[in-house]
């Protein structure tokens, strides 16, 4: 059937969506990528080549209908529809509706028109950091870790990956079974990724000085946005390839990315477009805490007649704060995986991508824009 498949992406508009869209129509397998999103920017189907074809269909995932006729003829659905927010600026309710209504709807479908294969976009925050805040050091996808996680963004994740987890192995209308598997990206950087945009010009604006939240001996993951897309390329098709060892599965994102101190990729990416940059302090935990307080009552106070940039949640800030860090190789065993584009790549995309994009910005300009 080579040649013949047809992808679905839901999302793919996205920061990450985009990308999966991009690495998908360079396969010579697959004969069209078909995009679901809310956004529907037309300057994605650019990706067609002339073996794949890439339409865009807009929708919302919440829309069941809809999503089944954009899923007519699919035999793959790469499902990374969702809202990110992080900053607690989206009601729960409304995230729950897509991060978990949405993937019902997806499934459902799947079901009811025989796509037999979905690969799930999730996120670590589905495992947490927990309400408590204890550390995960390095641990892989079998490492038990329990507790209410911290982020409400993160709760809406946990509960769509064990939607689609208990999915797998679900009978289709033509007899056939779905065969699901999951991919958990951890903090995720490259191009369009606005936080670099904000953070880089929040630098600039305190003279070439990046300060940071993370205490010196905390450990994260950062993984390419490039290299996150191509695991999902990878996993779908050997989700075709080798069912039985893929299905049920769930791995973690990793690449070569040379740190686990978010703060020095940050300076890193910064500091290669930028040699003025220069690492600053680690901001005290009770001075962001205090500030959150003071931004949340200015708000409070000020909602009637305009609304103020988002600022940091508590949730978040405690997430950033702790360690949560994996060391896994089961994507390497299962499929194969090896990152497609290395530190430097990645690295020097990121820089280009941000130079065009902020660097003839003022700050000045960017507050602008967000209000």
């Amino acid at each position: 059937m080579d040649g013949a498949w047809v992808y679905l992406v839901t999302g793919g508009c996205g920061f990450l969506g985009e990308k999966i869209v991009e690495l998908l129509s360079q396969q010579d397998y697959i004969k069209e990528v078909r995009v679901f999103d809310s956004v529907a920017r037309k300057e994605v189907e650019k990706f067609t080549t002339a073996t794949t074809r890439v339409t865009v269909m807009k929708g919302d995932v919440r829309d069941y209908d809809l999503l089944l006729t954009a899923m007519q003829g699919v035999h793959v659905v790469i499902h990374t529809a969702a809202i990110v927010n992080e900053k607690n600026t989206v009601p729960f309710w409304e995230m729950r509706s897509v991060n978990v209504g949405g993937t019902e709807n997806m499934l459902k479908a799947c079901c009811a028109l025989n796509v037999p294969y979905v690969v799930h976009t999730s996120s670590i925050a589905a495992v947490g950091p927990n309400t408590s805040h204890e550390p995960m050091f390095r641990g892989n996808e079998d490492t038990k870790y329990s507790g209410e996680v911290e982020l409400p963004y993160g709760k809406t994740k946990a509960m769509s990956e064990k939607l689609v987890l208990e999915a797998n192995g679900k009978k289709l209308s033509n007899g056939g079974r779905l065969t699901t598997c999951v991919i958990r990206p951890n903090a995720v950087y490259g191009e369009k990724a606005m936080f670099l945009q904000e953070l880089y010009l929040l630098a600039k604006a305190k003279n070439g000085v990046m300060d940071y939240l993370e205490p010196e001996n905390t450990e994260r993951d950062s993984t390419y946005v490039g290299n996150v897309a191509w695991m999902h390329v990878l996993a779908a098709r050997n989700l075709q390839l080798k069912p039985d060892l893929l299905a049920g599965q769930v791995y973690y994102s990793y690449d070569d990315t040379p740190t686990r101190k978010p703060f020095l990729v940050r300076h890193q990416l910064f500091a290669s477009l930028d040699p003025s940059i220069k690492l600053g302090s680690h901001i005290p935990y009770w001075k962001i805490w205090l500030m959150i307080q003071v931004h949340r009552i200015i708000r409070i106070i000020l909602y009637p007649f305009r609304k103020p940039t988002p600022f940091l949640s508590v949730p978040l800030v405690n997430t950033i704060v702790t360690t949560f860090s994996c060391e896994t190789d089961k994507a390497a065993r299962h499929f194969g995986y090896k990152p497609l584009f290395t530190w430097n790549e990645s690295k020097h995309r990121t820089t280009e991508w941000l130079k065009a994009a902020a660097g003839n910005q003022e700050p000045s300009q960017l507050h602008k824009k967000k209000n």
